[in-house]
């Protein structure tokens, strides 16, 4: 039987095909586009850019950074694509730098793409939580014996078993669905902006947007701009996340080695312009600042700096606010259904090279051409890494949840870093692909390598002071458990290469 172009390129890469052909361009860049989702990040980490710096954070902060992770996308574009295949970047750092650069690369990559299925699965349930309070006003109260916690935590396992459900069926479903997705975060997001501008009686200057600081971290004022704001960050690197995606689904895309190359790159550009737009919406409207800040119940149901808050004090308990929240509630579901789906195939790809436990069962393909085992396998890890979020902080806020955002951020951009930093390594010695950044690459790669190392270091700090070991108010539910999960993983990791694995894993495998 002939090959066409497509399988042709994935046979020099060694490998047959084995997934369904069936994702179109668009397609291909809609996962990336659904997986950021600015209907869920810009909503759900939005009170952490606005505890820690406040607007600053936000009108300058993401700007600023969306800069830099447009460049790690073009670092990564032109690497996918030379290399189109499932695995995506496990595959790069194993091409450019060997098994063992593989073997790191891909787990954290796996457990990245794991933690912000996780995350995006959690940020939704309080966001359907406050809507369906909304028409059933003593669910809050029944549910649960009224635990806010683990309320939330049930309807994160509701979520999840949704997101499963989508995603066992075909591939062609799938890819409806995220392209779907698009144009709900397209049409949904002019909606929200239209509704802050036209509805509120009251707005913002331009001049307060632009200028005013917030410290409600708990750290002191003089750790503002080199410890406060850098953690606010965390609003933008962790929504501008996920966009591997689309390397992942090469081999389910027509014509992957230049349809991926740029479904990374334009999902980046289109959400950081979109994202910008309905984040300036929000400060716009955000007249009721004392209430939104907050954090006594009694005032403010909410929680301190929450989008829900600065939405509620701007547009009521109304239609408008009702339509918001639908409106971002099932722009998050589009979103942790993408997520699983990127995950599951990362962990295919995975474990038909045999670096995951059990990889022969992962690796399994339904008769619909989906890898179903690694969908539930992946949907259950989600559930067991998101357990610390039963248990809550002195504030009341499920701290656990920004860890696993920051888990999230950091796994997966250190397994970005590897595969680049190699690229710049290898120099005119790689073989670039029809998507290529030519000389750029150099100064490219080096700034892409630098912002990474950069965000890793900040985002394993403490979010509060009662979370610092040594602090007379430390308490371990207040703990950011990033650096436990990713250096606990890493340290693993070492361990099991040094001990067994660089004896049998061998980084891809040949199937054909």
């Amino acid at each position: 039987m002939s090959m066409n172009a497509d399988e042709r390129r994935l046979a020099e890469l060694g490998y047959k095909q084995e997934l369904n052909r069936t994702w179109s361009s668009f397609s291909n860049f809609a996962i990336s586009f659904s997986i950021i989702s600015i209907l869920a990040g810009c909503f759900t980490t939005f009170a952490q850019a606005w505890n820690n710096g406040g607007p600053v954070a936000i009108s300058i902060g993401w700007p600023l950074i969306s800069i830099f992770i447009l460049i790690i996308g073009f670092c990564m574009s032109e690497l996918a694509s030379a290399y189109p295949t499932s695995g995506g970047i496990y595959w790069w750092a194993s091409k450019l730098g060997g098994a063992r650069a593989g073997f790191f690369t891909g787990w954290l990559n796996l457990i990245g793409l794991v933690s912000v299925t996780a995350s995006v699965g959690y940020g939704v349930t309080g966001f359907l939580n406050n809507l369906i309070g909304l028409y059933f006003p003593d669910f809050a109260k029944s549910f649960m014996g009224g635990d806010y916690i683990k309320q939330q935590f049930m309807i994160f396992l509701v979520v999840i078993a949704f997101a499963t459900v989508v995603n066992v069926y075909s591939g062609p479903l799938l890819a409806t669905f995220n392209n779907i997705s698009v144009w709900w975060h397209v049409f949904g997001s002019v909606v929200v902006v239209a509704i802050l501008v036209m509805v509120p009686t009251e707005h913002q200057t331009l001049n307060w947007m632009f200028t005013t600081k917030i410290n409600n971290s708990g750290f002191g004022d003089n750790t503002y701009w080199f410890f406060v704001l850098p953690l606010g960050f965390l609003l933008t690197q962790y929504t501008i996340t996920g966009f591997d995606a689309s390397a992942h689904l090469s081999e389910e895309t027509h014509d992957a080695h230049l349809s991926a190359a740029k479904g990374i790159w334009k999902s980046i550009a289109y959400s950081a312009v979109g994202g910008y737009i309905l984040l300036m919406a929000f400060l716009y409207a955000a007249t009721k600042t004392d209430y939104i800040n907050s954090f006594d119940p009694a005032v403010n149901p909410y929680g301190g700096g929450s989008i829900i808050a600065l939405l509620a004090s701007a547009l009521g308990a109304g239609i408008a606010f009702k339509v918001v929240i639908v409106i971002t509630t099932l722009g998050q579901i589009f979103c942790v259904t993408a997520c699983l789906t990127s995950c599951s195939r990362m962990m295919y790809a995975f474990s038909r090279d045999g670096a995951v436990p059990g990889g022969n069962l992962w690796k399994k393909v339904n008769s619909h051409g989906v890898p179903i085992n690694a969908v539930l396998a992946s949907a259950v890890a989600g559930i067991v890494l998101t357990l610390p979020a039963l248990w809550k902080s002195p504030t009341g806020a499920p701290t656990a949840f920004y860890a696993v955002v920051s888990v999230c951020v950091i796994s997966l951009y250190l397994a970005f870093l590897i595969p680049i930093w190699l690229r710049l390594r290898a120099g005119d010695k790689f073989k670039a692909g029809e998507w290529t950044l030519g000389s750029k690459y150099k100064w490219m790669c080096s700034l892409a390598v630098f912002e990474i190392v950069f965000i890793s270091i900040y985002f394993v700090l403490p979010f509060a002071p009662s979370g610092t070991p040594g602090n007379k108010d430390f308490t371990w539910t207040s703990v950011n458990y990033a650096p436990i999960v990713t250096g606990g993983a890493l340290i693993i990791l070492w361990i099991w290469w040094q001990a067994s694995a660089k004896k049998w894993f061998t980084g891809p495998k040949r199937t054909i």
